[in-house]
């Protein structure tokens, strides 16, 4: 199977998430006391947190990769438009909410993890926390549907299911929780996109997208 270039820029969605977990994991070695069972992930990257550093460190191929494989999977796809305009909507749908992502969290830290949500600038991490949730989920709901269509890409439908389960078991755990488990169903959320992320990532690098026939 020959490969072009956009295809092995598929893998920089497996190196975005190998950045992610090694950040998730390592960095609150940095962060005293950080009860990850509690605290939600981006209290490691908060302005004050005592492992800002180390997370920027091991999550720098994340903030890159996590944006260039959905753009590389979108551009393939709109190339070899495989399947209906309403699949290429989904992927489209799931790059905007990718560059939201970096560009909205890089913009709007936590200014103080752990505490209670007050200034401008934690407002607007809620913001665009809201915006990613609403596009991924968005976009998942329309893979979903093409997937599972007639002449769908099952595997993809699949995937898109397990991802917006995991979402779906982030955003109503935190409410249904105890304080003391947010941290837990907060990661399948964040896990949820970088996971998806990576399936679509393999699809390019196999050229999946490329040999599928239209509807």
């Amino acid at each position: 199977m020959k490969r072009k270039l956009i295809n092995y820029l598929g893998l920089t969605g497996i190196i975005a998430i190998v950045s992610y977990i090694a950040a998730v994991v390592i960095s609150p070695l940095a962060y005293p006391n950080y009860n990850w069972m509690a605290q939600a992930v981006s209290d490691l990257s908060a302005e004050n947190a005592p492992s800002r550093m180390l997370w920027n460190q091991l999550a720098a191929l994340y903030n890159i990769c996590s944006v260039v494989c959905p753009i590389c999977v979108a551009i393939s796809v709109a190339q070899s438009k495989p399947q209906t305009l309403f699949f290429r909507t989904g992927i489209y749908l799931f790059a905007v909410m990718n560059w939201v992502s970096n560009v909205g969290y890089t913009m709007f830290p936590l200014a103080d993890s752990g505490k209670e949500i007050a200034s401008f600038q934690e407002v607007g991490h809620i913001v665009v926390t809201t915006l990613v949730v609403l596009l991924s989920i968005a976009s998942l709901i329309i893979l979903i549907i093409s997937g599972f269509r007639k002449t769908g890409i099952k595997s993809i439908g699949v995937w898109a299911t397990v991802a917006l389960i995991m979402m779906l078991v982030g955003a109503v755990g935190q409410k249904a929780v105890p304080p003391k488990y947010f941290g837990v169903v907060e990661r399948f959320s964040v896990f949820s996109a970088v996971g998806f992320n990576a399936v679509i990532g393999l699809f390019l690098f196999n050229k999946k997208f490329e040999i599928l026939k239209k509807e």
